[in-house]
């Protein structure tokens, strides 16, 4: 299908061109035939009088992120966009991708809207994903300046690189301490410290190790009736741990929940009498993250790597 010639098409070229100064200098040659044969088919249409331009493929980088080398951390994809797609089409990538998130952005002015879909839904705030796509931007895409912002459905979040890491600026969000829904504790089959809500429920055990052993049900989690369960203690060799389920949004459990820490964050804050802490997710995959409580926001600190470049071809 044709689509409208846009000025937005411009990041589909930046992003063709970043690939292509990527490659060996054998490998140049083939892809430059390949990009002179679509240079030459713009030009005929134009030629025509035909204002159109040919359907292009959908970029896709894979990358972990919370991860100092791959297999680590939590992978969220990230789509580059000249525009928005429809909703249902960009639910039906994140389906097919079947990671915990993928990350959808545009160019807006000096800044990036930035939306992010599990394989069942849309969230409004998504810590890694977010990671992830300043990594793409900074790293994949020549993003030269030192700080992004992303337009969201949580406001403006903004990315900046400092000394080899990303740091991010998140709203803060306390818990409150609440009932706990029975489904709550069956699903997670441990005896609570402490149960807390905001986004996500907060359940506080007593040990780390009480942490690692929780098998839950999700099948009853996904009765819930907020976004996710956090289990979560103080660490042995950090500050604190914690594990995230979320199994209603298609995420049994996620590796490591960069969202999670803006609840987690303010509580412990609270508990350890500081304002700085390590924590650590304990997934299969686990990863740390570094939380720094600062009045109503949270500042979370981490690494990511690329492990994928990938290509679309679908019609959009």
């Amino acid at each position: 299908m044709d689509r409208v010639i846009s000025l937005s098409n411009t990041l589909w070229w930046i992003i063709e061109l970043s690939e292509f100064l990527r490659l060996p200098r054998k490998a140049r040659f083939r892809r430059g035939i390949v990009c002179g044969r679509r240079v030459i088919e713009f030009t005929r249409y134009l030629g025509q009088g035909r204002l159109i331009f040919p359907a292009m493929t959908l970029k896709q980088f894979q990358v972990d992120a919370f991860a100092s080398r791959p297999f680590e951390g939590n992978p969220a994809a990230v789509c580059p966009l000249a525009r928005w797609l429809s909703d249902e089409r960009l639910q039906a990538i994140a389906a097919e991708n079947n990671l915990s998130e993928t990350a959808f952005l545009v160019p807006d002015g000096d800044s990036f809207q930035l939306r992010w879909f599990t394989p069942r839904s849309e969230v409004d705030l998504c810590g890694h994903a977010t990671l992830a796509t300043a990594h793409v931007l900074f790293e994949e895409l020549g993003y030269g300046e030192p700080s992004i912002n992303f337009n969201t459905r949580s406001g403006r979040l903004t990315v900046e690189r400092l000394d080899g890491a990303l740091v991010m600026d998140f709203p803060a969000q306390p818990p409150e301490p609440c009932d706990a829904p029975e489904v709550l504790i069956e699903g997670l089959g441990v005896k609570p410290v402490a149960v807390l809500a905001a986004d996500d429920y907060i359940v506080v055990v007593e040990s780390e190790a009480a942490v690692r052993s929780v098998q839950p049900n999700h099948a009853l989690l996904s009765e819930i009736d907020l976004r996710g369960a956090i289990v979560t203690a103080a660490g042995n060799d950090v500050d604190f741990v914690s594990r995230f389920f979320a199994p209603a949004l298609g995420v049994p459990e996620d590796p490591v929940t960069g969202s999670a820490h803006c609840e987690l964050a303010p509580y412990w804050a609270d508990q350890l009498g500081k304002n700085r802490m390590t924590a650590r997710q304990l997934s299969a995959r686990s990863g740390e993250v570094i939380c720094e409580l600062r009045g109503d926001r949270v500042v979370l600190t981490g690494q990511a790597v690329t492990v994928m470049r990938t290509e679309w071809l679908i019609d959009l």
